[in-house]
């Protein structure tokens, strides 16, 4: 079964592909469903609305059965930001560097032990006939006040997930692959696809 993907992000596809390959599903990237260059406006308020969004926009235009994720940190200390506007917290010319930079400072005057957080990844699969399967996967952790770690990529080398010690850049794949959010939404995703496969015709 040939799923598209509607990210451009090679470290989500990876992730995505890693935990539904067991299942017989091949994600290959928007550029190789032939879907022309168009972007996607995420001006939804929840990771639900984008996640759809973005996966019925590349659905309607390749035709093809399509995943999309919307993730995102939520701050406990900072009422659930940056949320929604996780990617292009530091402004829309932001990256990576400059959205931890950012968090940091902001969260320069809180303490260690109020700075709880959770990821959370909404996770959508559009059929071309329009119907939809949704989960919505969260891990928990806290905010730690330094960069640690290499792998990974966001808010990673910042997000200590509960149970750890480490940050999830300084665990391998598999170890986050094993808890992330994004794995408890596919782990979720993986029980609605088997149910929808087992449907009578």
């Amino acid at each position: 079964m040939i799923i598209v993907a509607a990210t451009k992000n090679r470290h989500k596809i990876e992730e995505i592909a890693a935990i539904t390959s067991p299942l017989g599903m091949e994600i290959i990237s928007r550029e190789d469903a032939g879907v022309p260059e168009f972007t996607i406006e995420e001006d939804g308020d929840t990771f639900e609305e984008n996640s759809e969004k973005k996966a019925r926009a590349i659905m309607e235009a390749c035709g093809k059965m399509t995943i999309a994720d919307d993730s995102g940190l939520m701050v406990d200390a900072l009422g659930g930001a940056p949320g929604v506007y996780s990617a292009r917290y530091a402004g829309e010319d932001g990256n990576d560097k400059k959205n931890n930079v950012k968090l940091l400072a902001v969260l320069s005057d809180v303490p260690a032990e109020q700075r709880t957080a959770k990821f959370v990844s909404v996770i959508t699969v559009v059929y071309p006939d329009g119907n939809k399967l949704m989960a919505r996967g969260e891990c928990r952790g806290h905010i730690v006040g330094e960069e640690r770690g290499a792998n990974g990529f966001g808010y990673d080398p910042l997000f200590v997930p509960e149970g750890f010690d480490k940050t999830f850049a300084q665990l391998t794949a598999e170890e986050k692959n094993k808890i992330s959010h994004r794995a408890n939404a596919l782990r979720q995703l993986e029980t609605l696809l088997k149910e929808k496969m087992n449907e009578p015709e």
